[in-house]
């Protein structure tokens, strides 16, 4: 979970870390183990950025709906005259991506063809069935090999390279995800204002559900569930 103050100084680094403070204990109360990856300190008070790193069960799929900008407002304590101010932070929600990939090939997904060798190799190689083709079902990639002289050492060879061909598959999903991740991250940044927290009219609203509710310390506090359920309900109701 990554949070970034935005314009406005002091106040939106100070809105930051009350945010931080939030999801922090919220994840706290769950039984969630919570970890600081990076954090950049304002200047005068409050961060400029954070990112942690949130790990239970159904984590991701609790939080990703609270992507987008938060807007806070209320009377500022860094304001010698006492003034309502306005302060924003964005919050990016991601899941964390495995690195590792991991070729395990099941044999009923395997269809085998043998065939006579076209290419050199001797008389031995030409008069027998030794090259083979292979053909995974569920991804449709089809591998031939007939450099070997025996079948079976043919089918261990089409097997390597059938698992070097699904290696780079999983790779290149991969890099997708990322870049489907960033792309999320570069639209959500400061175009969606998802929710407002009004302290001195003891009011917090969510502008896509419009669930709202007037303990604003308890939201503050981490008590985010009635927001978290309200848009995973609305998204169910829309699919």
């Amino acid at each position: 979970l990554e949070i970034n103050a935005g314009a406005g100084g002091t106040e939106s680094c100070d809105w930051s870390q009350m945010l931080l403070r939030m999801y922090t204990m919220w994840a706290e109360k769950k039984g969630f183990k919570v970890s600081t990856l990076n954090i950049q300190p304002g200047d005068v008070a409050g961060i400029k950025s954070a990112e942690i790193e949130i790990d239970g069960d159904f984590a991701y799929g609790l939080l990703k709906g609270e992507n987008g900008v938060h807007r806070l407002v209320r009377i500022s304590p860094f304001n010698a005259q006492g003034k309502r101010m306005t302060s924003f932070a964005s919050v990016f929600v991601h899941p964390r991506v495995d690195e590792r990939i991991e070729v395990e090939i099941n044999p009923a997904d395997l269809e085998w063809d043998t065939f006579r060798s076209s290419g050199a190799g001797g008389q031995h190689v030409n008069k027998t069935e030794s090259a083979v083709r292979v053909r995974h079902l569920p991804s449709g990639i089809v591998v031939e090999c007939q450099q070997e002289r025996s079948q079976h050492m043919n089918r261990e060879k089409a097997l390597q390279m059938l698992k070097s061909r699904l290696y780079e598959l999983e790779l290149q999903k991969k890099l997708a995800e990322r870049d489907k991740v960033e792309a999320q991250k570069m639209k959500n940044e400061w175009g969606s204002q998802i929710r407002s927290y009004v302290l001195d009219d003891r009011r917090v609203k969510d502008h896509r559900t419009g669930y709202q509710t007037s303990q604003t310390e308890a939201v503050l506090d981490g008590d985010i569930d009635g927001f978290l359920k309200a848009y995973l309900m609305s998204q169910t109701v829309e699919e």
